[in-house]
């Protein structure tokens, strides 16, 4: 159960951060073996100027421009699964038009104690793990 966070320009048009959103769904679904209803996500915009980053560590990119995917999942994906997402998830940010250049991807793993979606507690509570 993935949660997706978009760090992305102020004036980057709302259409364009669901498009990569949705690829990136798309993305994790089938690299990583997400399930298709875990989608979830949420677009935190920056102001020109707050992006603070090398324009040239590991690559060239504009910092005005560039979109940081952060993505909170669940541990236990493989070095391949993990390889994989991230180079599915740049070819189809190029097949929307965004420069995928212009992205950095991270993935912060952690349990099923983790998360909470209701009264009953943590995930792993909630269905008994």
């Amino acid at each position: 159960m993935p949660f997706n966070k978009l760090h992305v320009p102020h004036d980057l048009p709302a259409e364009t951060c669901r498009a990569i959103n949705a690829q990136l769904h798309e993305s994790l679904v089938e690299t990583c073996g997400v399930s298709a209803q875990d989608d979830f996500s949420l677009v935190c915009r920056y102001a020109a100027g707050d992006m603070m980053l090398h324009p040239t560590f590991l690559g060239e990119r504009d910092p005005a421009r560039t979109v940081v995917i952060e993505i909170a999942l669940l541990a236990g994906r493989t070095d391949e699964q993990k390889e994989a997402l991230y180079k599915d998830v740049r070819r189809r940010l190029r097949a929307i038009g965004f420069k995928p250049e212009n992205s950095i991807v991270f993935l912060v793993e952690n349990t099923p104690i983790d998360w909470s979606f209701s009264e009953a507690g943590s995930v792993k509570t909630a269905l008994g793990l």
